[in-house]
């Protein structure tokens, strides 16, 4: 199997794993809430899936639906298309992971307060939920391109048989004239 192909799972594969660990964390905060480290994992780490859930909470009431009903989903389809090496399975697992990380950089953008004025005063350096959402974003992305690439070299592939079925059909055709 080609190394592309299955570098396509690196995508849903890593939205899986943030989502699950946030979800984690949630429930973890559950049975443990004056725990700071949760508390920090919880807030800073993974706050960008607090945002994103605030906004699907308007149309899904589900508790944990990001992981079921999304993340999980999305999963599953990339392990059916790794497992069956179905190109369809990976396009859909890999368009749905970017569709997704990018309405969690929405949601999370969104949500930011800005900030109107100049100054000269030091800046502090982005909590890790910006390189968790960073990383979400880039796997996708990753394999959003590679399920693109791929398609792209099936086409040249195709086309360059058609055109050379073509010539050899036009060189029969000149040698019965």
């Amino acid at each position: 199997m080609n190394r592309l192909f299955k570098l396509q799972f690196l995508g849903p594969l890593a939205l899986f794993a943030a989502t699950l660990s946030a979800e984690l964390a949630v429930r973890a905060l559950e049975y443990a809430p004056s725990s700071e480290i949760l508390w920090f994992i919880n807030l800073k780490l993974f706050g960008i899936f607090q945002r994103s859930d605030a906004y699907l909470s308007y149309f899904v009431g589900v508790d944990g639906f990001q992981l079921f009903g999304l993340a999980l989903p999305i999963f599953v389809l990339a392990c059916l298309g790794l497992a069956a090496k179905s190109r369809p399975l990976f396009t859909i697992a890999t368009h749905l992971s970017a569709a997704y990380a990018v309405f969690l950089v929405a949601s999370w953008q969104v949500g930011m307060p800005t900030l109107r004025q100049a100054s000269l005063e030091t800046i502090a350096v982005p909590s890790g939920g910006l390189f968790v959402m960073a990383t979400i974003l880039g796997t996708c992305m990753l394999s959003f391109a590679i399920t693109h690439l791929l398609y792209f070299r099936a086409v040249h592939q195709e086309i360059g048989a058609l055109v050379r079925r073509l010539r050899g059909s036009s060189r029969i055709v000149h040698e019965l004239d």
